[in-house]
């Protein structure tokens, strides 16, 4: 701990940089300790306030600025790349979206102190369509509002903080497996919670072979697409014919089925998790006829272009066939 201490002293602003690209770009490092700490050190004049502060600043834009430009360049893939890594899967996403739209470029703001949405409130901004100088201005404003956060609360309890770190200087490497064990326990409860709320043990599911035949047969049910605006508008791709309800907004519309019709629900977001809720929403109300499409929206777009590629090779046939004659 000593040793830590000493790290941060000689070379506070390297290490609060590189501490926050880091985070920035998604590894699984925590910047907050480092400001907190080096906030505390600069009481004493053992670290540069205006130095650490300018560093984390840097390397919010950087690590933020590269999932922007993916964004850009890759759109909504970036974002479910992201959040099927995430602890929270089925609701990184949304969460996302939901005050991205709410907020527009202030979100950046907000993203920062919301777990989960800090990583991907910058490849979405770059999806929809933000300039480079409004990222640019809001990303700048929410960076320091970051840094300065940590670092004064870190000046303010600069006292507690060397108390803090005194003990964990004493207690030494029993200290580092307690805070490891216990990352390890927190991984373990959070996975544990997700798989069982993806329990669908009370879902039907269909398939997309299934879907298209009973479309093509005229009768087929209605298929209800419970993404959100933001995900439509980032991500054009759609079942021909369904109808586009927020999941939010379902429990408004459920007069409209009440008719007893089948429904398919479908979404583009881990494991279908969206839909399994929408599925559970729907037969709550009484309605008997709800299955999720298994898949969701990936599954759809796999199979339309694995049809269209087999009859391209069955049209090229015979092309072949008299070329050869």
């Amino acid at each position: 701990m000593n040793d830590f201490i000493s790290l941060l002293a000689n070379q506070g602003a390297l290490v609060v940089f590189a501490a926050t690209l880091a985070t920035r770009l998604g590894a699984p490092v925590p910047a907050v300790p480092f400001l907190i700490v080096a906030g505390g050190l600069s009481v004493g004049g053992q670290v540069s306030f205006a130095a650490v502060t300018g560093a984390a600043v840097i390397g919010n834009i950087l690590g933020d600025g590269v999932w922007f430009l993916a964004g850009r360049r890759w759109g909504y893939r970036v974002m479910r790349l992201l959040c099927r890594i995430s602890l929270s899967a089925d609701t990184c996403v949304k969460r996302s979206e939901s005050i991205l739209g709410r907020w527009g470029g202030w979100s950046l703001i907000a993203a920062k102190f919301v777990p989960g949405v800090s990583v991907i409130a910058p490849p979405m901004a770059g999806a929809l369509g933000m300039s480079n100088t409004r990222f640019l201005s809001y990303e700048t404003v929410a960076a320091l509002i970051w840094a300065l956060g940590f670092l004064v609360i870190g000046r303010i309890f600069h006292a507690a903080i060397q108390d803090i770190l005194a003990v964990l200087s004493e207690i030494g490497i029993a200290a580092s497996i307690a805070c490891g064990l216990a990352l390890l326990v927190f991984v373990a409860w959070r996975w544990r919670v997700r798989r069982l709320a993806l329990r669908a043990d009370d879902i039907v599911h269909i398939g997309v072979l299934a879907l298209r035949e009973a479309l093509a047969a005229g009768a087929g049910p209605t298929v209800i697409d419970v993404r959100a605006p933001q995900a439509r508008a980032l991500d054009p791709r759609e079942i021909p014919g369904a109808l586009a309800i927020d999941l939010n907004e379902l429990p408004k519309r459920l007069g409209a089925f009440s008719d007893g019709r089948e429904l398919v629900v479908f979404c583009d977001c881990p494991e279908d998790a969206s839909a399994v809720v929408a599925a559970r929403v729907l037969m709550a109300a009484g309605l008997p006829r709800v299955r999720v499409l298994a898949g969701g929206l990936d599954a759809w777009t796999a199979m339309v272009a694995a049809s269209e590629s087999e009859e391209g090779s069955m049209g090229a046939m015979p092309a072949i066939a008299a070329h050869s004659a």
